[in-house]
């Protein structure tokens, strides 16, 4: 088999993991080496399946000695396997870059032989591109459940980002479709990786302070029965103990026949729901029990924030004012930018309607939820799923010259109120 075929297989083996975002990186170029990772220097374009365009995206290995039910690398399931060697990896990745075909490396791998094997193949391909080639780039690592805390400290200093995925919402979820793998062999690597990362933020000015991107970690969506509050504060509380950059979540694609998943494939506006919840969660201010009671699961015909709001009439409107900070950022239609505006244009004079149209707010959503001057803009002071429902409509599918045109009232939106809320993803 030749080189291009497995990377070939590799590849493909590898798009399923989507914890490959590559922000927030700043390590410096040094004389004699090739590339940076400035933060500006890499690519956050991704493909419809989760690819990272920039990154090379690849497994070391898809030869697993686990059977974990979901996972289309799993031991008992019939695809074509491969391998490649750390200096392969190496030299595949350093001649990619300077052909400018990347301008980084995701690696991850099967679990071959046993975790300390494999992460400490992993940690060698990362020690010859720093050590012996002089690579400066993105590296994005994964770490291994089990593996030897000495092996992965060693892959923390030379990675700029380490990802341990917890797959699976709930320790019987593990138990169930990955008995291979345990809540302590999971948690206890993020744990390391944390401290590892506290560390460095003692020496942030440093560029090659050890994971100056962080950490992350990956959920799948709908292969367990594990409701939407079950997902959200478990993210909530990765966020508090291990300080994580982002959890990522996956919609589950049925890769097996066994009767211990579902046959068909999680939506994919479920998964669309989790992150908008996850947004709030971050930059936001909410709790994980304010966005959804326990058990239950998020509204798929309105975006948490605004269903916050529906089940909280109480609080709305707010005149904008006076209302504070806080609760404009918890105002529909009103992001972290547009309540900063806010409070510092408002700290000189009043604010009228057209002025909250030039600082960009969403007016499409906010007005239903605000007074400005003490003046209503909405249709109907009461806030019903009726009067919302038109706000939150999937948006519309890539254009096609094939299709009947169908995307001729958005021609009438206000240029702003389009760009606010899709390009910035503020709710």
């Amino acid at each position: 088999m030749t080189v291009e075929q497995k990377v070939g297989i590799l590849s493909d083996g590898a798009k399923y993991d989507v914890s490959c975002s590559s922000s927030g990186s700043a390590r410096a170029a040094k004389s004699g080496s090739l590339g940076s990772a400035a933060v500006g220097g890499i690519c956050h374009s991704f493909t419809s399946d989760g690819r990272c365009v920039s990154l090379l995206k690849i497994l070391m290995t898809n030869n697993c000695a686990y059977d974990c039910l979901y996972c289309v690398n799993r031991r008992s399931n019939d695809i074509p396997r491969a391998s490649l060697a750390p200096r392969e990896i190496a030299e595949l990745t350093y001649g990619m870059y300077r052909r400018n075909y990347i301008e980084g490396l995701f690696l991850s791998s099967a679990i071959e032989h046993s975790p300390d094997r494999t992460m400490e193949l992993l940690c060698e391909t990362v020690r010859i591109l720093r050590e012996e080639l002089g690579f400066g780039g993105y590296i994005h690592l994964k770490g291994i459940p089990h593996a030897d805390p000495a092996i992965i400290s060693r892959a923390a200093a030379l990675a700029d980002r380490m990802s341990v995925n917890i797959e699976l919402p709930t320790e019987n979820g593990l138990k169930l479709l990955a008995p291979a793998k345990t809540k302590d062999s999971i948690l206890k690597p993020l744990s390391q990786l944390a401290e590892i990362y506290a560390e460095g933020q003692l020496d942030r000015y440093n560029p090659n302070r050890a994971l100056p991107a962080g950490t992350t970690t990956q959920l799948i969506i709908g292969a367990t029965p594990d409701s939407d509050a079950t997902i959200i504060r478990l993210s909530e509380g990765l966020y508090r103990r291990f300080g994580l950059k982002r959890v990522y979540y996956s919609a589950y694609m049925p890769l097996g026949t066994s009767p211990l998943l579902p046959a068909v494939r999680a939506p994919l506006l479920r998964e669309h729901r989790l992150y908008q919840a996850d947004w709030l969660l971050r930059f936001y201010g909410f709790s994980a029990d304010e966005i959804l009671p326990e058990n239950t699961n998020l509204n798929t015909e309105l975006d948490p924030k605004s269903d916050w709001a529906v089940r909280n009439p109480h609080l709305f409107p707010i005149e904008v004012n006076t209302a504070p900070y806080e609760m404009l950022l918890r105002t529909p239609g009103i992001g972290p930018r547009g309540a900063w505006r806010i409070r510092e244009a408002r700290a000189h004079a009043r604010l009228s309607y057209e002025d909250l149209k030039r600082m960009r707010v969403v007016l499409k959503r906010a007005r239903h939820f605000i007074t400005v001057g003490g003046k209503f803009y909405g249709h109907t002071p009461e806030l019903t799923l009726d009067t919302l429902r038109a706000l939150d409509a999937p948006p519309p599918a890539q254009l096609s010259m094939f299709d009947t045109p169908t995307f001729l009232p958005l021609l009438t939106a206000a240029p702003e109120e389009i760009a606010a809320s899709v390009i910035t993803g503020e709710m």
